[in-house]
């Protein structure tokens, strides 16, 4: 069954039919997750990390997809991999931003703050480590991975505050602190350790 129109090569098809690619295979994870872990991916010192490998951690262990035909298998990676390419570029622009989310009242900052939590853990983190735990980092580099985990635990924290019932009002300015926090983080990242190398890190779904 074919549910997108084919594109050229590697063109990203767009957020709205990337969720519907989703959950036609029945991908439990938010595109916005699955974003991040392509881009922790991308910034990944684990060079031996394939985008096949990446694709294939957003379904549990042997609940991945079966791809039919030669045909559909090579629509289902031309995708991911115009989506891989789409994100390639705002990290060799190094303007990575966290997925935009208007919050209209605590329901919603709650939703966002759980967002966040795994856009930075599930996404971000466990793309950059690859399926490794035991990586050699620079000092400098440990310390900002470890800055990013523990700025995901602020969102849980404050995920908690919203449920219990904590004023939205209060929340919010921390919610927005924590993600310029992020992001600086990220771009120090992309700057001092992705960039210099960011010509040996294109890789193709191969």
């Amino acid at each position: 069954m074919k549910i997108f129109k084919m594109k050229s090569k590697n063109d990203y098809i767009g957020d709205d039919n990337f969720v519907k690619m989703l959950l036609h295979y029945e991908c439990t994870m938010p595109l916005e997750v699955v974003k991040m872990r392509f881009i922790g991916s991308i910034c990944s010192p684990n060079l031996e990390l394939r985008p096949t490998d990446v694709i294939s951690s957003f379904w549990p262990e042997g609940k991945a997809p079966r791809l039919e035909t030669k045909n559909e298998a090579e629509l289902f990676f031309k995708f991911f991999m115009g989506l891989w390419d789409d994100l390639f570029v705002q990290v060799a622009q190094n303007k990575v931003k966290l997925s935009s989310i208007k919050e209209k009242n605590a329901d919603d900052l709650l939703v966002l703050c759980r967002l966040r939590f795994d856009e930075i853990e599930s996404g971000f983190l466990e793309g950059f480590w690859g399926g490794k735990d035991n990586l050699k980092l620079p000092a400098y580099l440990a310390e900002i991975v470890d800055s990013l985990s523990d700025l995901a635990g602020v969102y849980s924290s404050l995920a908690k505050k919203l449920e219990k019932g904590d004023d939205y009002q209060t929340i919010l300015p921390v919610v927005q602190h924590s993600d310029k926090m992020v992001e600086k983080a990220l771009s120090f990242l992309i700057e001092n350790s992705v960039l210099p190398r960011i010509d040996s890190l294109k890789r193709t779904v191969n």
